[in-house]
Protein backbone atom coordinates (compact mmCIF):
# COMPACT_ATOMS: atom_id res chain seq x y z
CA UNK A 1 0.00 0.00 0.00
CA UNK A 2 2.70 2.19 0.62
CA UNK A 3 4.44 1.50 -2.51
CA UNK A 4 1.12 2.50 -4.00
CA UNK A 5 0.66 5.96 -2.33
CA UNK A 6 4.06 7.06 -3.15
CA UNK A 7 3.30 6.39 -6.76
CA UNK A 8 -0.30 7.92 -6.68
CA UNK A 9 1.43 11.11 -4.75
CA UNK A 10 3.54 11.18 -8.05
CA UNK A 11 0.70 11.34 -10.32
CA UNK A 12 -1.16 13.96 -8.59
CA UNK A 13 2.00 16.14 -8.63
CA UNK A 14 2.39 15.55 -12.30
CA UNK A 15 -1.26 16.49 -13.03
CA UNK A 16 -0.89 19.69 -11.11
CA UNK A 17 2.26 20.73 -13.05
CA UNK A 18 1.70 23.35 -15.70
CA UNK A 19 1.95 21.44 -18.90
CA UNK A 20 4.34 23.88 -20.59
CA UNK A 21 6.43 22.93 -17.74
CA UNK A 22 6.49 19.35 -18.53
CA UNK A 23 7.59 20.01 -21.84
CA UNK A 24 11.18 20.42 -22.20
CA UNK A 25 11.45 21.42 -26.00
CA UNK A 26 9.67 24.59 -26.12
CA UNK A 27 11.78 27.63 -26.95
CA UNK A 28 11.68 31.14 -26.25
CA UNK A 29 10.98 33.25 -29.24
CA UNK A 30 13.90 34.82 -30.74
CA UNK A 31 13.55 37.73 -32.31
CA UNK A 32 15.09 38.06 -36.02
CA UNK A 33 18.67 39.97 -36.39
CA UNK A 34 17.75 43.22 -38.36
CA UNK A 35 19.81 44.07 -41.30
CA UNK A 36 21.56 47.20 -41.17
CA UNK A 37 21.71 48.62 -44.44
CA UNK A 38 22.25 52.35 -46.29
CA UNK A 39 20.41 54.67 -48.92
CA UNK A 40 23.10 56.13 -52.00
CA UNK A 41 21.86 59.87 -52.70
CA UNK A 42 21.37 59.97 -56.25
CA UNK A 43 19.99 63.53 -56.83
CA UNK A 44 18.59 66.04 -55.13
CA UNK A 45 16.03 69.18 -56.08
CA UNK A 46 14.90 72.53 -54.33
CA UNK A 47 11.65 72.85 -53.69
CA UNK A 48 9.93 75.02 -51.51
CA UNK A 49 6.99 72.63 -51.23
CA UNK A 50 9.06 69.78 -49.77
CA UNK A 51 7.61 69.58 -46.40
CA UNK A 52 5.20 66.64 -46.25
CA UNK A 53 6.59 64.29 -48.67
CA UNK A 54 7.82 63.48 -52.25
CA UNK A 55 6.82 61.62 -55.67
CA UNK A 56 8.10 61.09 -58.80
CA UNK A 57 7.16 59.71 -62.12
CA UNK A 58 9.22 59.27 -65.51
CA UNK A 59 9.67 62.75 -66.39
CA UNK A 60 8.77 64.61 -63.28
CA UNK A 61 9.36 65.24 -59.29
CA UNK A 62 6.39 66.45 -57.09
CA UNK A 63 6.99 68.04 -54.11
CA UNK A 64 3.98 68.32 -51.21
CA UNK A 65 2.99 70.30 -48.57
CA UNK A 66 -0.58 70.44 -46.55
CA UNK A 67 -2.46 71.70 -49.86
CA UNK A 68 0.00 72.92 -52.07
CA UNK A 69 1.60 70.42 -55.07
CA UNK A 70 4.72 71.76 -57.11
CA UNK A 71 5.66 69.76 -60.23
CA UNK A 72 9.06 69.75 -61.31
CA UNK A 73 10.96 68.93 -64.34
CA UNK A 74 13.24 65.83 -63.45
CA UNK A 75 16.06 66.52 -65.67
CA UNK A 76 16.11 70.53 -64.93
CA UNK A 77 15.08 70.60 -61.82
CA UNK A 78 12.87 73.86 -62.79
CA UNK A 79 9.70 74.65 -61.50
CA UNK A 80 6.89 73.60 -64.36
CA UNK A 81 3.53 74.03 -62.36
CA UNK A 82 1.87 74.20 -58.93
CA UNK A 83 -1.46 73.18 -57.51
CA UNK A 84 -2.83 75.01 -54.49
CA UNK A 85 -5.70 74.92 -52.49
CA UNK A 86 -6.98 77.22 -49.87
CA UNK A 87 -5.99 77.33 -46.47
CA UNK A 88 -8.81 75.96 -44.26
CA UNK A 89 -10.50 74.45 -47.43
CA UNK A 90 -11.35 70.64 -47.96
CA UNK A 91 -7.79 69.70 -48.53
CA UNK A 92 -6.18 70.31 -45.46
CA UNK A 93 -3.17 68.16 -44.81
CA UNK A 94 -1.50 66.23 -47.77
CA UNK A 95 0.16 63.58 -46.07
CA UNK A 96 1.55 61.62 -49.18
CA UNK A 97 1.18 61.11 -52.60
CA UNK A 98 2.42 58.50 -55.70
CA UNK A 99 2.11 58.77 -59.49
CA UNK A 100 0.71 56.40 -61.60
CA UNK A 101 -0.94 56.01 -65.38
CA UNK A 102 -0.72 59.48 -65.35
CA UNK A 103 -2.48 60.65 -62.04
CA UNK A 104 -1.18 61.51 -58.70
CA UNK A 105 -2.61 59.66 -55.44
CA UNK A 106 -2.67 61.55 -52.36
CA UNK A 107 -3.52 60.59 -48.79
CA UNK A 108 -5.44 63.58 -47.22
CA UNK A 109 -6.47 64.09 -43.48
CA UNK A 110 -7.97 66.80 -41.20
CA UNK A 111 -5.14 67.01 -38.94
CA UNK A 112 -4.70 68.40 -36.44
CA UNK A 113 -8.39 68.19 -36.04
CA UNK A 114 -9.98 65.29 -33.23
CA UNK A 115 -12.03 63.22 -34.53
CA UNK A 116 -9.39 62.45 -37.21
CA UNK A 117 -11.31 62.31 -40.87
CA UNK A 118 -9.34 61.09 -43.70
CA UNK A 119 -10.03 61.24 -47.87
CA UNK A 120 -7.91 60.22 -51.05
CA UNK A 121 -7.30 63.14 -53.50
CA UNK A 122 -6.33 61.90 -57.11
CA UNK A 123 -4.70 64.58 -59.20
CA UNK A 124 -3.87 64.51 -62.71
CA UNK A 125 -0.59 65.16 -63.97
CA UNK A 126 -0.73 66.68 -66.86
CA UNK A 127 -2.65 69.60 -65.62
CA UNK A 128 -2.53 69.10 -61.78
CA UNK A 129 -6.45 69.83 -62.21
CA UNK A 130 -8.11 67.93 -59.02
CA UNK A 131 -9.75 64.79 -60.43
CA UNK A 132 -11.66 62.65 -57.71
CA UNK A 133 -12.22 62.40 -54.27
CA UNK A 134 -12.51 59.42 -52.07
CA UNK A 135 -13.87 60.33 -48.73
CA UNK A 136 -12.90 57.40 -45.75
CA UNK A 137 -14.88 59.64 -43.10
CA UNK A 138 -13.91 59.15 -39.24
CA UNK A 139 -11.94 55.63 -39.40
CA UNK A 140 -11.31 53.83 -35.58
CA UNK A 141 -7.76 52.68 -37.36
CA UNK A 142 -6.67 56.70 -37.33
CA UNK A 143 -5.38 59.27 -39.92
CA UNK A 144 -4.42 57.97 -43.13
CA UNK A 145 -0.63 59.14 -43.48
CA UNK A 146 -0.32 56.69 -46.66
CA UNK A 147 -1.45 54.55 -48.73
CA UNK A 148 -0.41 52.28 -51.89
CA UNK A 149 -1.45 49.38 -54.61
CA UNK A 150 -1.20 45.85 -53.59
CA UNK A 151 -2.49 43.46 -55.82
CA UNK A 152 -5.83 44.43 -56.85
CA UNK A 153 -6.64 46.02 -53.84
CA UNK A 154 -5.10 48.80 -51.33
CA UNK A 155 -2.54 48.60 -48.05
CA UNK A 156 -2.67 52.21 -45.88
CA UNK A 157 -1.15 53.37 -42.75
CA UNK A 158 -3.04 54.69 -40.20
CA UNK A 159 -1.16 57.05 -37.29
CA UNK A 160 -2.35 57.99 -34.10
CA UNK A 161 -0.53 60.91 -32.23
CA UNK A 162 0.99 61.31 -28.41
CA UNK A 163 0.29 64.96 -28.59
CA UNK A 164 -1.10 67.34 -31.11
CA UNK A 165 -3.78 65.21 -33.49
CA UNK A 166 -4.31 62.92 -30.93
CA UNK A 167 -6.81 61.07 -28.95
CA UNK A 168 -6.16 60.66 -25.27
CA UNK A 169 -7.45 56.79 -24.99
CA UNK A 170 -4.91 56.21 -27.80
CA UNK A 171 -1.51 56.66 -27.94
CA UNK A 172 1.32 56.01 -31.04
CA UNK A 173 1.26 52.24 -30.48
CA UNK A 174 -2.02 52.38 -32.20
CA UNK A 175 -1.22 52.67 -35.48
CA UNK A 176 -2.13 50.26 -37.64
CA UNK A 177 -1.71 48.85 -41.58
CA UNK A 178 -4.68 47.96 -42.96
CA UNK A 179 -5.49 45.91 -46.37
CA UNK A 180 -8.59 46.80 -48.40
CA UNK A 181 -9.64 45.25 -51.55
CA UNK A 182 -10.60 47.60 -54.65
CA UNK A 183 -13.61 49.23 -53.26
CA UNK A 184 -12.39 50.15 -49.63
CA UNK A 185 -13.61 46.98 -48.04
CA UNK A 186 -11.26 46.47 -45.15
CA UNK A 187 -9.78 42.62 -45.25
CA UNK A 188 -7.47 42.49 -42.75
CA UNK A 189 -4.20 44.50 -41.51
CA UNK A 190 -1.34 44.28 -39.10
CA UNK A 191 0.40 45.70 -36.25
CA UNK A 192 3.83 47.39 -36.90
CA UNK A 193 6.69 45.83 -34.83
CA UNK A 194 7.77 47.77 -31.23
CA UNK A 195 11.20 48.18 -32.65
CA UNK A 196 10.23 50.31 -35.08
CA UNK A 197 7.34 52.25 -33.94
CA UNK A 198 9.26 52.94 -30.56
CA UNK A 199 11.25 54.69 -33.02
CA UNK A 200 8.38 57.08 -34.49
CA UNK A 201 6.96 58.12 -30.83
CA UNK A 202 5.16 59.98 -30.30
CA UNK A 203 4.05 60.60 -34.14
CA UNK A 204 3.92 57.22 -36.65
CA UNK A 205 4.70 56.57 -39.85
CA UNK A 206 4.71 59.42 -42.47
CA UNK A 207 5.45 57.05 -45.57
CA UNK A 208 4.81 53.85 -46.98
CA UNK A 209 5.01 51.82 -49.70
CA UNK A 210 5.31 48.23 -50.70
CA UNK A 211 8.79 47.95 -52.77
CA UNK A 212 9.50 46.31 -55.70
CA UNK A 213 10.47 43.06 -53.73
CA UNK A 214 7.02 42.63 -52.32
CA UNK A 215 8.25 43.99 -48.71
CA UNK A 216 6.81 46.99 -47.06
CA UNK A 217 9.14 50.25 -46.64
CA UNK A 218 7.94 52.68 -43.57
CA UNK A 219 9.16 55.97 -42.82
CA UNK A 220 8.95 57.87 -39.64
CA UNK A 221 8.31 61.73 -38.60
CA UNK A 222 11.95 62.68 -37.96
CA UNK A 223 14.64 60.15 -38.03
CA UNK A 224 16.94 59.76 -41.18
CA UNK A 225 16.05 55.98 -41.02
CA UNK A 226 13.55 53.63 -43.68
CA UNK A 227 12.58 50.38 -42.12
CA UNK A 228 11.77 47.48 -43.75
CA UNK A 229 8.77 45.18 -43.00
CA UNK A 230 7.76 41.37 -44.09
CA UNK A 231 4.64 39.50 -43.58
CA UNK A 232 4.86 37.31 -40.69
CA UNK A 233 4.40 33.07 -40.99
CA UNK A 234 1.51 33.43 -37.91
CA UNK A 235 -0.08 36.46 -35.83
CA UNK A 236 -1.06 39.87 -36.22
CA UNK A 237 2.22 41.65 -36.50
CA UNK A 238 4.66 42.32 -39.10
CA UNK A 239 8.19 41.44 -38.53
CA UNK A 240 10.94 44.41 -38.70
CA UNK A 241 13.72 42.91 -41.20
CA UNK A 242 16.01 45.53 -41.91
CA UNK A 243 17.11 49.56 -41.15
CA UNK A 244 18.14 51.23 -44.36
CA UNK A 245 20.15 55.12 -42.88
CA UNK A 246 18.97 57.33 -45.55
CA UNK A 247 19.65 61.14 -45.44
CA UNK A 248 15.99 62.35 -45.25
CA UNK A 249 14.64 63.61 -41.65
CA UNK A 250 11.46 61.36 -41.94
CA UNK A 251 8.34 62.18 -43.57
CA UNK A 252 6.46 60.71 -47.01
CA UNK A 253 8.22 58.79 -49.71
CA UNK A 254 7.71 57.17 -53.31
CA UNK A 255 9.49 54.99 -55.04
CA UNK A 256 10.45 56.08 -58.58
CA UNK A 257 8.45 53.48 -60.60
CA UNK A 258 10.47 54.59 -64.10
CA UNK A 259 14.22 53.59 -62.26
CA UNK A 260 15.55 50.63 -60.41
CA UNK A 261 15.13 50.62 -56.65
CA UNK A 262 15.03 54.32 -56.34
CA UNK A 263 12.89 56.71 -54.05
CA UNK A 264 12.58 60.08 -53.60
CA UNK A 265 12.17 61.65 -50.08
CA UNK A 266 12.20 65.38 -48.78
CA UNK A 267 14.72 67.50 -46.51
CA UNK A 268 12.25 69.55 -44.71
CA UNK A 269 15.20 71.96 -43.35
CA UNK A 270 16.53 72.50 -46.80
CA UNK A 271 13.40 72.42 -49.13
CA UNK A 272 14.86 69.67 -50.80
CA UNK A 273 13.62 66.30 -52.54
CA UNK A 274 15.90 63.94 -52.57
CA UNK A 275 16.47 60.58 -55.00
CA UNK A 276 17.98 57.50 -53.32
CA UNK A 277 18.71 54.02 -54.44
CA UNK A 278 17.79 51.50 -52.27
CA UNK A 279 20.07 48.02 -51.83
CA UNK A 280 18.04 44.79 -51.97
CA UNK A 281 17.18 43.34 -48.58
CA UNK A 282 17.29 39.88 -47.74
CA UNK A 283 14.02 38.02 -46.79
CA UNK A 284 14.85 35.77 -43.84
CA UNK A 285 13.61 32.00 -43.64
CA UNK A 286 10.10 31.90 -42.56
CA UNK A 287 9.01 35.21 -43.77
CA UNK A 288 6.45 36.27 -46.38
CA UNK A 289 6.37 39.32 -49.10
CA UNK A 290 3.45 41.04 -48.39
CA UNK A 291 2.29 40.52 -52.12
CA UNK A 292 2.69 36.60 -51.06
CA UNK A 293 -0.36 36.85 -48.54
CA UNK A 294 -3.28 35.41 -49.19
CA UNK A 295 -6.63 37.34 -47.22
CA UNK A 296 -9.22 34.82 -47.52
CA UNK A 297 -9.74 31.40 -45.77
Amino acid sequence: MKATRFSSAIYVCLLLVPAWAQQRDIEDYQPLLIEQLEATEVGRYHAQEARQGAAADADHIYAIVNFIIGQYDKTSGKLIQRWQGSRGGPIRHLNSCFAENRKLYCANSNFPEVPMASSIEVFDTGTLKHRQSLSLGILDEGSLTWFDRLDDGWLAGFAHYDADGGLSYKDHRFATISRYDNAWRRLGGWMIPESVIARMQPYAASGGAIGPDGLLYLTGHDRPEMYVLAAPAMGPKLEHVATIAIDVEGQAFAWDKSEERVVVGISRPNSEVRAFTVPEVQLPEGLKRLTEVNFSL
